[in-house]
């Protein structure tokens, strides 16, 4: 922690923030002393090889792990002082988005969407109805509602898995991976509904992701995940400057290259 720091108070720039993280699997350290801030309101990315621990690093926000040392503070909340039952409430601040969408074949997308609102709400059917109508409407789903995910493309099915993340109306939405395994056109449109999800809802996003291509459409922020620490992290603009070899072999390596234009 920096001196000065006070981060039992909420930050106006800063929606939860990472401090000393340290984290073994048996005698592997996969997070040593890491520091990160994550922007209110923005798209921020976490970028690294795979393996890394990017992964790790976002179940801590959550508390789906626990730290050998260190905090994560989400608006002033020091997330691992929890208990169970103001773990559970809190956890509702958030919305995930899975890496290959993790559907649920066996119900439609209203049921898939509607899941979380049966589960973590006394609303009635036709409450649950109407605010999965608009989530899947506002992602350009509506009409979807009886079909399964055997129907739907692969873009489909992610969209759904972020209507499903919606619909509790969350405050952070992380998103691991959300482009892997789709062809160029489709990352876009997963790039796309990235972006209006934030604009519409006005979520702080955090999304796990080596498509360099994608980062530089959708980030306004990026941190670089290397060596079990945050090598950088900065807007993109400040990414493509920063002096390290590492950094950008690992941004061209992509053929996105320093420039906007390249992307």
């Amino acid at each position: 922690m920096s001196e000065g720091e006070d981060l039992t108070q909420p930050d106006p720039r800063w929606h939860l923030r990472v401090r000393g993280l340290t984290k073994h699997f048996g005698p592997n350290l996969v997070l040593d002393n890491l520091d990160l801030d994550v922007e209110r309101g923005k798209v921020n990315v976490i970028i690294g090889a795979s393996g890394a621990g990017k992964s790790v690093l976002v179940k801590h926000f959550m508390c789906l792990l626990r730290p050998d040392r260190g905090a994560v503070w989400v608006d002033g909340t020091d997330v691992f002082s929890l208990g169970s039952h103001d773990l559970a409430l809190f956890r509702r601040k958030f919305g995930l988005v899975f890496q290959f969408a993790a559907l649920f074949d066996s119900l439609s997308v209203e049921e898939n969407c509607a899941f979380p609102l049966r589960e973590h709400t006394n609303k009635s059917n036709a409450e649950i109805r109407e605010i999965v109508r608009e989530r899947l409407a506002a992602l350009g789903l509506d009409g979807t509602q009886p079909k399964f995910p055997g129907e739907l493309s692969g873009g489909m099915r992610k969209r759904v898995g972020l209507a499903r993340a919606l619909v509790l109306s969350p405050e952070i939405l992380i998103f691991d991976e959300p482009t892997t395994g789709l062809d160029p056109l489709a990352t876009r449109n997963v790039d796309e509904m990235i972006l209006a999800a934030a604009e519409r809802y006005n979520v702080t996003s955090v999304v796990i992701s080596h498509d360099m291509a994608s980062v530089f459409r959708i980030a306004d922020r990026i941190a670089m995940l290397h060596k079990k620490r945050i090598l950088f992290a900065g807007t993109p603009d400040e990414i493509r400057a920063y002096p390290d070899e590492y950094l950008q072999e690992f941004v061209t390596a992509s053929l996105v290259g320093r420039s906007k234009e390249a992307v």
